[in-house]
């Protein structure tokens, strides 16, 4: 992984985002991490606000929890629960 020292860091942070591809880049201060510039590659704006909202992420993971625990519907169930045809062959690929 690529670091570079805060204090060491005196190119423009365009420069550094711009050498940012395969691996993130830390930023450390007295050699601790303090921040990290990554590629998105295809991400969106949406993906990353609703993964950096702390309240949407918690929503998440009890959602998750509770599929484990509890189970869940199938997309069949929820289909004929909600009144819809059943998926077609193209819809499940």
């Amino acid at each position: 992984m690529k670091a570079v020292e805060i204090s060491k860091a005196t190119a423009p942070l365009a420069d550094y985002a711009r050498g940012v591809t395969g691996e993130p880049l830390v930023i450390t201060e007295n050699g601790k991490p303090i921040a990290i510039l990554e590629a998105l590659g295809d991400t969106d704006w949406e993906t990353i606000s609703l993964s950096t909202d702390a309240e949407f992420m918690a929503i998440v993971e009890r959602s998750r929890v509770r599929q484990q625990t509890e189970g869940g519907l199938s997309e069949a169930e929820v289909r004929r629960q909600l009144g819809l045809p059943a998926a077609s062959s193209d819809e499940r690929e």
